[in-house]
């Protein structure tokens, strides 16, 4: 981030990303150019399939899918590690080092580069906090910030910059309390519950059958588990019952649709699982105390 001719830091740009948008096979559809914003710099745009390696950065980097599921494919040390990551997953990559990464299918995310400074101010525990590098993880709280910036970039306001400063001071407490290298790993509970694979096996038919009805006998056969099996081991894993977590994917799936495009609700409804627009009011009014209207027009 570079100083202006009056002393003050400029905006986070292009310059301060690490290469990916300047690349030919993204095409940026909106970015926080232009809007003055000192601590990030947001990119929503379409992406092709690539591999490549990109130089060291020095903002933090925030990729989250707005579609999925897709494979991607990160160094890390001297391995590689390859992760199928779904609609509403995390990408983070720290500032400093550099990146080899293969995407293996098209897809839709928005890029948040975060400045160092906002980071360690974020902090606030003393010493200097490091981020971890992830690979199709899951924080709501997250993708709702990132989404809510994004928002902001579709319609700027001048009057908006204490509102994005918010965001992004929110967003590196987050970060900085639950994504920080070291930080401690939650107990395996596949005794108790599903296998990785296995969890990962069911939400992606979740996610591929998102708009139809899915009986758990299906979701218990693509585990290998019985009906009954399945339920009890779910729900040991997630804190859920397969139809309650099925039930927020569909939620959170309608979120996105509602805040990123200009689909009708009606069919945003049916697209989601839900059996029409009534039915998607109703989750949407006992789960968030709103209507999808009024959350369209809140994003």
């Amino acid at each position: 981030m570079a100083l202006s001719t009056s002393g003050t830091m400029s905006e986070l740009g292009l310059l301060d990303t690490g290469g990916i948008l300047r690349q030919s096979w993204v095409s940026p559809e909106r970015t926080s150019s232009g809007l003055g914003w000192e601590q990030a710099y947001v990119s929503t745009q379409r992406e092709r399939p690539y591999q490549a390696t990109f130089d060291a950065a020095p903002t933090h980097l925030l990729i989250l899918h707005l579609g999925g599921p897709v494979t991607v494919r990160r160094r890390t040390g001297r391995s590689m590690r390859t992760q199928r990551i779904p609609a509403g997953g995390i990408f983070l990559h720290p500032a400093g080092r550099a990146l080899d990464v293969e995407l293996q299918g098209g897809l839709d995310t928005v890029h948040l580069y975060l400045a160092d400074s906002v980071l360690q101010g974020a902090h606030g525990q003393g010493g200097t906090v490091e981020l971890a590098e992830e690979l199709g993880s899951s924080d709501p709280l997250i993708e709702q910030l990132v989404l809510a910036l994004d928002g902001v970039v579709r319609r700027p306001e001048p009057s908006a910059r204490t509102y994005v400063d918010h965001l992004v001071g929110t967003l590196a407490a987050q970060l900085a309390r639950a994504h920080s290298a070291g930080r401690p790993v939650a107990p395996d509970r596949a005794s108790s519950g599903l296998t990785s694979r296995q969890l990962v096996s069911a939400r992606e038919l979740m996610e591929t059958r998102m708009s139809e009805p899915l009986p758990v006998a299906e979701l218990a056969s693509a585990t290998g588990l019985s009906a009954s099996q399945f339920s009890r081991q779910f729900r040991a894993s997630t804190g859920k019952s397969p139809h309650q977590f099925l039930l927020q994917l569909r939620l959170d799936h309608a979120r996105r649709l509602l805040r990123t495009t200009t689909t009708p609700i009606a069919d945003v409804a049916v697209r989601c699982g839900f059996s029409h627009q009534e039915h998607l009011t109703r989750v949407m009014r006992a789960k968030l105390g709103t209507t999808p209207a009024a959350f369209r027009r809140a994003g």
